[in-house]
């Protein structure tokens, strides 16, 4: 195998023009290979083979720099830097990372995870290059689908007054996780249909000078307004912006790709090159269903399919049967998302009403303020996000939603651990940061069916609410606890004395498994499903201290600026010294991935770890 003969950075440049053909399908079979058996994010990483054996063909690392924007098409990068045997490990527990990290390669020079990044994070390179005189390229690696947030068009700005030399490679393959919208799509779409305007750009002055008169011809086009680009390519946005555009070319001409970066890196400025990826490139079932193989579950290679299909509908799965029922019932409801189509749930919704979904690319801080605008006029605006996207657009929901009161929902998705892909996706601060702002009201519900009525409760709510739930299985149990919503009310599942379990949103489901080890041990034991982390249900809290010594808040979220926190903080304020306060939450740190259950027994929010702080609780208050 050509794929043995890559140890460690730069190995590839010993490779003949025949191997470097063999690695790259070398490469395909082992990231299928591998990704079927562990999962992860197959399709993009498909598509960038040959680009990203050519930036390491051209470039030196990790002398050089590159910044991988999102970073989940790094998987080529970390094979050509020695980490092959990584991939058994990969996003698990302990094991490689599916996105680049700074602590795993010094090949890794920036740690990403979120869109839209690559630019800033470059262009700080590059001006440090300047300021410490160091001699150093930088390449930063962006897809169509991140260049539709506003923080890359912010640094695109910012790079166009550069004078020395920063690559960005534009890895267009018309997709981020959802099919890409919006007008900059179609812009990169007329790139696609045109003529090869690389072969025009690099030709055509050649072919005036060789004419009669063809010096003057140059010269003249050079003078008028726009230049000779502006005959080639309609609009030319990027040259317009002060940054040289080159291509587009092929994704998968590895020498087209080599050419173009080594003569990207002798031009002073910044510099945009145009690759056209194919997403899912050299495995069918990636190429036909590109989004579903964004990020898989491991997978039948033969066929595609799943090898553990679901059986049980998730949260995603209902909060989508509601938002159908919803849009049938009334016509002011509308959906917002930031492509994240079929991750948010919201697919069904576009299909049955189209004029009423909006999606917007990757722009959550857009998203929040278009949607202010839709509630402002009238509508019922719903935004379908997951919680780590969200904190993009913290003061848009602040400013925009808040201040103005206005009947936005928030469907917040993956909010708690969501396993492997790590720190930039656990969805373990949405309480903390939303709990701060002003006439923001924040639930989470114990099971499917309180999700279902909590979101129809939200859309005629008036006012901003947020409804945060986990990834993963609907938990169905406690079916017959369904009593009605009301603001900032909790609903008592078991009322008993001693202990009481006041759990919020998923910990409801362990709050039962602590319970029944508690009871089988002797402890009276109540479990309030708190519904509500803001407002918080007082009359209940005031309750709980008449009648319980030991109060345990439970909540997948961190501790600092939490649920547990908010409740410490009622008692404090209370004076109340007659109850014993423990809470129950994700300490104030990030945390890494790795399967959801050995996480939470990490960070202490298994029933066994429960269990113990419980009992030691209640024992030193009743000695």
């Amino acid at each position: 195998m050509v794929l043995e003969k890559i140890n460690q950075p730069n190995d590839i440049k010993s490779l003949t023009d025949d191997e470097l053909k063999i690695l790259a399908s070398e490469i395909r079979e082992f990231l299928i290979e591998k990704i079927s058996v562990t999962g992860g994010h197959l399709a993009s990483n498909l598509g960038v083979v040959e680009l990203t054996m050519a930036l390491h063909l051209a470039l030196d690392l990790p002398k050089d720099k590159i910044i991988w924007d999102v970073g989940h098409q790094s998987y080529t990068h970390k094979l050509l830097t020695g980490r092959r045997e990584g991939f058994d490990g990969l996003r698990k527990y302990g094991g490689m990372s599916g996105f680049p990290k700074r602590k795993e390669s010094e090949c890794d020079c920036f740690d990403t995870g979120h869109s839209s990044t690559s630019i800033s994070a470059g262009l700080g390179y590059a001006l440090a290059r300047e300021i410490t005189g160091e001699d150093y390229k930088v390449v930063s690696v962006i897809g169509d689908g991140a260049l539709t947030g506003g923080m890359a068009f912010e640094a695109l700005n910012n790079a166009a007054r550069l004078k020395s030399n920063f690559i960005i490679i534009l890895n267009d393959n018309n997709m981020s996780i959802s099919e890409n919208v919006g007008g900059l799509s179609s812009y990169l779409a007329g790139f696609r249909t045109a003529d090869a305007y690389l072969d025009l750009k690099l030709n055509v002055l050649n072919s005036l000078n060789k004419m009669p008169y063809g010096d003057k011809m140059v010269s003249k086009i050079r003078k008028t307004k726009s230049g000779i680009k502006q005959l080639l390519i309609p609009g030319m946005f990027f040259e317009e912006m002060g940054i040289v555009y080159l291509g587009p070319v092929d994704g998968g001409d590895l020498h087209g790709i080599v050419k173009l970066l080594r003569e990207a890196s002798h031009i002073d400025g910044p510099v945009l090159i145009h690759v056209m990826t194919h997403k899912g490139a050299g495995y069918a079932p990636a190429e036909r269903h590109p989004a579903r193989f964004h990020g898989t579950e491991p997978f039948d290679i033969e066929t595609g399919l799943p090898k553990n299909p679901r059986v049980k509908a998730n949260y995603t799965d209902i909060f989508s049967t509601v938002m159908r029922k919803l849009g049938d019932r009334d016509e002011k409801v509308v959906a917002v998302t930031a492509a994240m189509t079929d991750g948010t749930g919201l697919k069904r919704f576009h299909n049955m009403f189209p004029e009423r979904f909006f999606d917007v690319g990757i722009a959550e801080q857009h998203a929040v303020t278009f949607a202010a605008g839709l509630a402002a006029a009238g509508l019922k605006p719903i935004f379908a996000v997951y919680s780590s996207f969200l904190q993009r657009a913290y003061d848009q929901v602040l400013h925009d939603v808040c201040i103005q009161n206005l009947p936005v929902v928030f469907a917040i998705d993956r909010a708690g651990l969501v396993g492997s892909d790590g720190e930039t996706h656990q969805g373990i601060f949405d309480i903390s940061y939303l709990s701060s702002i002003p006439n923001m009201t924040i639930m989470a519900p114990k099971n499917k069916w309180e999700l279902s009525d909590m979101i129809k409760y939200a859309v005629n709510f008036g006012t901003p609410v947020a409804v945060r739930y986990p990834r993963g299985e609907a938990y169905d149990g406690l079916k017959e606890y369904r009593a009605p919503i009301s603001i900032g009310k909790c609903e008592w599942i078991y009322r008993e004395s001693g202990i009481a379990l006041f759990a919020l949103g998923s910990m409801v489901k362990t709050a039962v498994a602590v319970r029944d080890a508690l009871k089988a041990e002797g402890y009276p034991c109540s479990i309030i499903n708190a519904r509500f982390a803001k407002p918080l249900d007082e009359d209940a809290l005031r309750y709980i201290t008449e009648h319980h010594k030991v109060i345990v808040t439970m909540e997948e979220n961190v501790i600092s600026g939490g649920f547990g926190e908010h409740v410490t903080e009622f008692y404090n304020n209370e004076k109340c010294k007659d109850i014993r306060i423990v809470n129950i939450a994700i300490p104030d740190e990030y945390v890494e991935h790795g399967n959801v259950e050995l996480l939470r027994k990490e960070v202490g929010l298994d029933a066994d770890t429960i269990i113990a702080r419980t009992m030691e609780a209640y024992q030193n208050v009743t000695e």
